[in-house]
């Protein structure tokens, strides 16, 4: 068995990952000889967590609330003098320390970001805009840095780059390229981190003393997250903590780490001790997004591409090799809710998307009915739950609903009793038509064994009964002057898991096209949970969730077992962590693998949402992920797409991503896997 320390896929800097951490060091106003052993002692911890680059709040060195002492050369000399024992102690240490301070230039003074890393000073780089108002007065002591540009400083008396035009990039690792903010500079509308960020930084590092005061928090977690969505990069916040002057202002050392408008962790407020907040930053994420998102770029174009204009500090990086681990949230279900605080909107939110897009079809078309197939099964449940919704919505009758349960020759009892009640629950206008004797026919008329007795249940076998349902309902709709609603749902198109024509992939309206497997069972679950409908549909519903998935096109075995999809396509669950990370975020096959392996390897791993029992009842190890994901990404991008290419009219659901040709996925029907086997096959081993 492999060494998991012995294998490159297992190393977390392989794939893209940053650990960065914000600090809340030790602090005793202008005690700098208190604050630089503080800021020491940070660091050692965050090395011996392999943190790479590692956030300080405004002004740590020398402590925030000063007043008039920051114009103390005395106090100044000490500064320098702390950041000289800490660059020498950082010849040691991992991390990239980004540590602030007041350095003085030419008769001013600035209030900086110093960037040290393996004993040497990258550069600094000053505050632009000075907060003036209220309970601040930073333009009595310090110059502006808005300006500074192409500049340097002395620090000790080394000359080191001093300006706003700075970012600092791992010169082995271009993904780890990060640019700084101090305080106030993203309380403004032209936060200077906007230009860094179109310059190519993937980080964004915000150096705070901001004092708290009620809802401020809030405003912080505000700015942070819309920094880090509309700059497509990672954000980490610092604010100053206990051992500040508390003469007029209090202090409660936030910080935080966001990711594409996706909180990653945060620390505890309010605590007398120094804390680390350590997540892993994925630059990979970030620079997928960026690529596909035209915004980003059109304005880097008319920012003059910043890049031209940047200095570009490069440092080399020495980072701890082979598995430590990963510090970083996953989810489990990414295409389901998981924000404990908004899980009932979210769910809301995902199922009347689906009633509204329908009721906007009923409008428009003037139907007189919907034609749906009730299987017993999710799916069809979860479609009838949605037009059952749209006619209460619309004041029409549930009667308007046409259901038919049609049984071929693998149907169980269980389903079909399941269906029934379903349809008797919701009060629909419900029917059943048998389709052996029409499947019979058709087999026979082709010659096929099946029809002599043989029992060969081949994918013409399957496909006859398949057919012949969306056949029957095709033609009910003409009958009933109404249209069929699809059921086929977003996991089984990525797939390819579904009839093509004359089969499930096709309908008039596909309600369920941009919901995958996964949150099908979380709505329905949902639907139950907040009384969406009587007790007796809620009890019809209990019934559809412990039912195995199965299409029961095949009759059961001589031992009883029946045609199980998941054991023919994998997972649902694993499959819906694939489509997510390679649909939304463009990520190679091995990427995927890793976090899946990340978020799966025990039955406590990753992250699920609440009350959704699916969420920890597995483990996979590597070897079923690369097995399952092999087969994912060769019907995804090799077998499937021509399916996808005519799917009916559908609405997108999750911001995770549709696969509609006239929306969020256009491919050739006629593409080839090779490259995404390949890149999965050489770089994810088949063992652990």
């Amino acid at each position: 068995m492999m060494n998991t320390h012995d294998h490159p896929f297992f190393d977390m800097h392989t794939h893209g990952f940053v650990r960065v951490a914000t600090s809340t060091p030790k602090c005793r106003t202008a005690d700098v000889s208190y604050n630089t052993q503080g800021i020491i002692e940070q660091a050692e911890m965050a090395h011996q967590q392999h943190v790479d680059l590692l956030l300080y709040p405004e002004m740590c060195l020398s402590s925030y609330a000063l007043d008039d002492l920051h114009i103390q050369a005395a106090l100044l000399d000490a500064v320098e003098d702390g950041i000289e024992v800490i660059r020498a102690k950082s010849e040691a240490l991992t991390p990239v320390l980004v540590i602030g301070a007041p350095l003085r230039r030419n008769g001013r003074i600035y209030n900086c970001a110093i960037v040290i890393a393996r004993g040497e000073i990258l550069g600094a780089v000053p505050k632009s805009f000075l907060p003036n108002y209220r309970e601040f007065y930073e333009k009595r002591w310090f110059a502006r840095g808005n300006n500074c540009q192409n500049l340097w400083l002395p620090v000790n008396g080394e000359e080191v780059p001093f300006g706003t035009d700075l970012i600092f990039s791992d010169s082995k690792f271009p993904g780890f390229t990060f640019g700084i903010e101090i305080c106030e500079d993203f309380w403004s509308p032209n936060p200077p981190g906007t230009l860094a960020a179109l310059a190519g930084a993937t980080i964004l590092l915000n150096l705070s003393a901001s004092n708290i005061t009620i809802g401020k928090s809030d405003e912080r977690h505000l700015l942070s997250r819309a920094s880090s969505s509309r700059l497509v990069c990672a954000y980490a916040y610092s604010a100053s903590g206990f051992g500040e002057s508390t003469t007029d202002l209090s202090w409660d050392g936030q910080g935080m780490i966001y990711e594409l408008g996706d909180l990653m962790i945060e620390s505890v407020r309010f605590e007398l001790e120094p804390e680390l907040c350590v997540t892993d930053i994925d630059t990979r994420r970030i620079l997928n997004d960026r690529m596909r998102m035209g915004t980003f770029n059109d304005a880097a174009e008319d920012a003059g591409r910043p890049e031209d204009s940047f200095r570009t500090i490069s440092f080399d990086h020495a980072r701890k090799q082979g598995d430590i681990g990963l510090q970083r949230p996953i989810r489990r279900f990414p295409f389901v809710p998981n924000r404990l605080e908004k899980l009932d909107h979210d769910a809301y939110e995902a199922f009347n998307i689906q009633v509204d897009a329908l009721m906007r079809r009923m409008q428009a078309t003037g139907t007189k009915a919907l034609v749906i197939g009730i299987s017993g099964g999710l799916d069809s449940t979860h479609a009838l739950i949605v037009a059952a919704k749209a006619c209460d919505k619309l004041g029409l009758p549930r009667t308007t609903i046409h259901a038919y349960t049609m049984p071929g020759f693998a149907t169980s009892d269980e389903t079909r009793s399941s269906a029934w009640k379903l349809m008797e629950a919701f009060g629909v206008t419900a029917d059943e038509i048998d389709i052996k004797p029409a499947a019979r026919q058709m087999l026979s008329d082709m010659d096929h064994p099946f029809a002599d007795g043989e029992p060969v249940h081949d994918v013409t076998f399957e496909n006859v009964q398949a057919g012949l349902r969306t056949d029957y309902l095709f033609r009910l709709a003409n009958h009933h002057k109404g249209f069929v609603i699809g059921t086929g749902d977003l996991s089984e198109m990525a797939l390819g898991w579904c009839t093509y024509g004359v089969g499930d992939q096709m309908s008039h309206y596909a309600v369920n096209a941009g919901v995958p497997k996964t949150l099908i069972q979380y709505l329905i679950r949902w639907t139950m949970r907040t009384e969406q409908f009587d007790p007796a549909v809620d009890k019809a519903l209990d019934a559809v969730l412990g039912t195995e998935i199965s299409p029961e096109l095949v009759p059961a075995g001589k031992d009883g077992s029946i045609q199980s999809t998941e054991s023919i396509i994998g997972p649902y669950e694993l499959n819906d962590f694939f489509l997510h990370h390679v649909l939304r975020w463009g990520q190679q096959p091995s990427h995927v693998a890793f976090l899946c392996w990340h978020a799966w390897k025990d039955a406590q791993g990753g992250m699920w949402p609440h009350d959704f029992p699916e969420a920890a009842k597995n483990a996979y190890d590597l070897p079923t992920i690369r097995k399952w994901l092999e087969k994912f990404v060769l019907r995804f991008f090799e077998f499937s797409q021509f399916k996808r290419s005519a799917m009916p009219n559908g609405p997108k659901v999750s911001a995770g991503g549709a696969l509609s040709p006239r929306g969020d996925w256009r491919a050739p029907s006629d593409a080839v896997a090779t490259v995404w086997l390949e890149e999965l096959r050489a770089k994810v081993p088949d063992s652990e």
